[in-house]
């Protein structure tokens, strides 16, 4: 994860053309979702499901010279390179996925003016031991290799074998903004693959769950439907062994909830029936997407 943040940084300041200044995040995040919001049949601010997103902001290449209603050649590519995954110059695999359509407005995190601080020190001050370590020259084969050597799972706990604490009746209820601009949800995903192929897609419904988040950002807010009670969920689940189908979920403005939606276990999202409003949760069901 780490190693995202300096990739993007590396790329956002490889020159001063390059950097896409915060004012214009809008303007991608607008043609974003006028690409992609109503793919999933409902336009509402959001995109249900990114991974069905094919925008390419090529659209909002500059004709002429550089201005606030467009992007330049440069920048085209750094927000193509926000939404890749970094990738190892020798191997050409991937090291981290990249951010989802629909991050765009919080991408000062990642591509901002500074590099994302907490990632610069974790390479200068825990795995180089420098504290004049400049980010820019971190090669993503050699230099990886000794922090993941160095880490060893003590701080990057990704070991997808869960097998002995499901063995014990333990339950993982996770879920992620679709929108997080500082980490990649597909990073959730890829680890909800891994865990079921290790365990066992078979075992792994009653005692793993996933819940994408729609519109949501990194933990919380976002324009989607980002309120919900997860503790009551894993509670019931524990407790009286009702698995999580379904989780209840509103969207909060003025401190009242002016959208509600039922928030799906992953790959299921949640599909408008066709009748009533967009904002009326018992018009949606939680489905696998066709």
């Amino acid at each position: 994860m780490q190693a995202q943040y300096v990739w993007v940084a590396q790329a956002a300041h490889k020159d001063q053309a390059s950097y896409i200044p915060p004012e214009k995040y809008a303007l991608i995040h607008r043609a974003v979702l006028k690409a992609c919001d109503a793919t999933d049949g409902v336009i509402d601010g959001v995109i249900q499901d990114p991974t069905r997103c094919k925008f390419d902001p090529v659209i909002l290449r500059c004709n002429g010279t550089d201005s606030s209603d467009c992007l330049t050649e440069p920048q085209v590519e750094l927000a193509r390179t926000i939404y890749s995954a970094a990738l190892n110059p020798r191997t050409h695999q991937p090291i981290f996925p990249g951010l989802a359509r629909g991050s765009e407005l919080g991408w000062t995190g990642q591509a901002g003016p500074v590099p994302f601080e907490l990632s610069v020190d974790y390479f200068k001050y825990l795995v180089f031991k420098n504290p004049a370590w400049d980010y820019k020259t971190f090669n993503f084969d050699s230099d990886l290799e000794l922090a993941d050597r160095l880490d060893n799972g003590l701080i990057t706990a990704t070991d997808p074998n869960l097998r002995p604490f499901f063995a014990r009746g333990g339950k993982l209820l996770q879920y992620h903004g679709w929108a997080d601009p500082l980490i990649s949800p597909f990073d959730s995903i890829d680890y909800y693959k891994k865990v079921s192929r290790v365990v066992g897609a078979h075992n792994i419904e009653n005692s793993y769950r996933l819940f994408m988040i729609p519109g949501m950002d990194h933990c919380r807010g976002g324009n989607g439907v980002n309120s919900f009670d997860s503790i009551s969920a894993i509670e019931q689940w524990v407790e009286n062994h009702q698995a999580p189908d379904r989780i209840p979920g509103s969207r909060i403005v003025d401190a009242k909830p002016v959208r509600t939606r039922p928030l799906c276990p992953y790959p299921q999202v949640a599909r408008y029936k066709g009748t009533g409003t967009t904002d009326d949760a018992l018009n949606f069901v939680c489905s696998v997407a066709k």
